[in-house]
């Protein structure tokens, strides 16, 4: 892939997100209550301690930096950073409303963090590095960044065929379609879901102490309507295509994912199975 295309691809990338900042902040309690078991084992990973340097990288609405300045109580400090500012503003009123005074607000691509050298003790990613274009330049950034033995906490969804709540749009989308999803060449949700490319990743940044932790990551929804309305909100990947789909392919989809999603259905709601996949790494001290 050519400079020219790879930072169109980016771009790309990058617009997604931004097309879906508002429905972020409209669903951001949602996602931190999904994803926290993977917030308390990130932060466990990275052993925050008072008075320590903290970066949220791809913060969205900053679930996992607030949470890590939440307990570094009136000492350090945590930077929230996205791509995409309206993100950063998103988290930034997050951590307002929680009264933190601790909390730097910063627009910043994780592919390229205008932050200096050894700045960081440690290093927090959850759900963003699988959209980086170029993975291995963001790991490589992240060590930069950090301080000799510092800390790195990144998690990404695992396999397709693990995260059915996900997986089954994906695949009725493909099915009615007929387009692939993400497109090829833009990077998705399941990028980085073989944990050994994951490793390795990781390990050729000079890393070490790289260890991979597999999390349940399960989404609880009390009704079909109320997953697919959240789905078509926050998936950054489907927001822009399912809105260009007309009436008819749109009530096909649904059909198809209705019954897609029968065996994972109950009295209680919906309960679809998820795994997060929990990197965890230090630079040499």
């Amino acid at each position: 892939m050519s400079d020219t295309t790879t930072d169109q691809v980016r771009a790309h990338v990058h617009g997604m997100w931004a097309a879906v900042a508002g429905q972020w902040r409209e669903h951001a309690d949602e996602v931190d209550e999904r994803s926290a078991d993977v917030t308390t084992a990130m932060l466990a990973a990275v052993d925050v301690h008072p008075g320590e340097h903290l970066l949220e990288l791809a913060c969205g609405s900053g679930g996992v930096g607030i949470a890590a300045a939440e307990r570094l109580g009136g000492t350090g400090q945590v930077v929230l950073s996205d791509v995409v500012p309206e993100m950063v503003t998103i988290a930034g009123e997050r951590a307002r409303q929680r009264g933190l005074g601790n909390v730097r607000l910063s627009t910043l691509d994780l592919e390229q963090i205008t932050e200096p050298d050894c700045a960081f003790d440690a290093v927090l990613c959850r759900e963003g590095l699988m959209f980086a274009v170029e993975p291995q330049r963001a790991i490589n950034e992240i060590h930069r960044v950090l301080r000799p033995a510092g800390r790195l906490a990144v998690a990404v969804w695992g396999p397709q065929y693990d995260n059915p709540w996900l997986g089954l749009v994906f695949d009725a989308v493909t099915s009615v379609t007929g387009f692939p999803v993400p497109p090829p060449g833009i990077p998705g949700p399941f990028a980085l879901g073989d944990a050994g490319r994951l490793r390795q990743i990781l390990i050729d940044a000079g890393l070490v102490d790289v260890s991979i932790e597999e999390i349940p990551t399960p989404l609880r929804s009390p009704s079909f309507d109320a997953w697919w309305h959240r789905t078509r909100a926050v998936a950054g990947p489907l927001t822009a295509m399912l809105a260009r789909l007309d009436e008819r392919t749109t009530a096909d989809l649904e059909d198809h994912l209705r019954k897609g999603a029968e065996p994972y259905t109950s009295d209680a709601g919906l309960d679809l199975p998820g795994l997060t996949l929990l990197a965890s790494a230090r630079r040499p001290g």
